[in-house]
């Protein structure tokens, strides 16, 4: 089998091998050189630095936005199939949701910047450690990085920009072995869901598209079903937006424990959550987290890095029996191999979403509730 970067369905054309696989590998990788077949859905290019000979940023910018959600649908429903035993939807049915008002460029507010040796801030060609030195992607807010390509930074730091909820621009410089240095801005950016405000660290996460959050609060609020004097556990919980979610549900009388490995977050979720008694963060590991728990959740909500969750944390929770769990996942294989085993855990998949929120990208956000048979 072989995978063609840059291709669209149904389209021939002319690819060069990038990788043949060895060993028990059954595919190999191929990049397009030459469209000669294309698709009705190609269109010319939405990212002007993106492409076969460009930044690795925006890999789906040469389709519509409509083909784009449609083949992020199709591999979440076969990865459901062939990694989770789960039949979502039938590929041709399977469509990735648009986020907010469903624009494909501009959502980016919030990105890194790696530095070359002499100084210029780029982004990485695909698999790559050369970088691009124009910075003009179509992923993010106009204006983010102006004048950011033409100054000089330190070969050993990273550049991370963000603009924020106050449309307030920072730009911070980190890296590892160096201190951190505000470049621009503040340190902290100013961010807001429903009524709430934040302050995160610029080199801390934070959903990257504008309307993700609030998106993704409103949909866990919903689907947790909490009633007051409920238990919630939020694991891999950032800096608390659904902790604070589930802590308007139990009310004063529940509990909501919100677990991060991540020391900036955990601080920036305590101070946010401070008038919140009913919430308490944990900064660890959710596997030590769960470890110490005597009492059973009503509730557990996930949101785990791009390697999931795994098996480890998804058999504590099926032997803590938590009955309904709501779990988010940003990589579509890691969420099916997540789902397949809450399933041979004994739980069945109630209901479940698929965002198209990263356009321009393969990249989705899967979100599926599970119950307890």
């Amino acid at each position: 089998m072989v995978f063609v970067r840059y291709a669209l369905p149904g389209e021939t054309v002319r690819a060069r091998l990038v990788h043949t696989g060895s060993g028990r590998e059954k595919f190999w990788n191929a990049e397009v050189v030459e469209v000669l077949e294309p698709s009705a859905d190609r269109v010319d290019p939405w990212c002007p630095i993106a492409g076969v000979d460009g930044a690795g940023c925006c890999d789906l910018a040469f389709a519509t936005p409509e083909a784009v959600r449609r083949v992020k649908g199709a591999v979440v429903a076969n990865q459901l199939a062939r990694l989770g035993d789960y039949r979502w939807r039938a590929e041709d049915d399977a469509v990735a949701e648009p986020v907010g008002d469903g624009g494909h460029t501009g959502w980016r507010t919030r990105v890194r910047l790696d530095v070359s040796d002499d100084g210029r801030a780029g982004f990485h060609r695909y698999h790559s450690a050369e970088l691009v030195h124009r910075l003009d992607c179509a992923q993010l807010e106009a204006g983010m990085v102006a004048g950011l390509a033409e100054r000089r930074w330190p070969s050993d730091a990273a550049v991370h920009v963000a603009v924020d909820d106050e449309a307030h621009r920072h730009v911070v410089l980190a890296g590892r072995g160096r201190r951190t240095e505000v470049a621009e801005g503040e340190y902290e950016t100013v961010q807001r869901v429903a009524g709430r405000s934040w302050r995160v660290p610029v080199t801390a996460f934070w959903q990257a598209h504008r309307d993700a959050p609030a998106l993704y609060s409103a949909l866990v609020t919903e689907w947790a079903q909490l009633e007051p004097g409920m238990t919630a556990w939020d694991l891999y919980g950032g800096a608390g937006v659904f902790a604070a979610a589930l802590a308007g549900s139990v009310g004063p009388t529940g509990r909501v424990l919100s677990v991060d490995t991540s020391r900036g977050a955990s601080r920036a979720a305590r101070a946010a959550l401070a008038d919140l008694d009913t919430v308490t963060v944990v900064t660890d590991s959710v596997r030590r987290a769960l470890a110490g728990q005597t009492a059973r959740a009503d509730v557990a909500v996930l949101d785990p890095p791009r390697t999931g969750a795994g098996r480890d944390v998804i058999d504590q929770l099926a032997a803590a029996e938590v009955p309904r769990i709501v779990h988010i996942g940003c990589e579509a294989a890691s969420f099916a191999r997540d789902v397949g085993l809450y399933r041979q855990h004994g739980y069945d998949v109630e209901q479940l979403r698929v965002f198209d929120s990263f356009p321009l990208t393969h990249h989705v956000e899967c979100v599926a509730v599970l119950t307890r048979r």
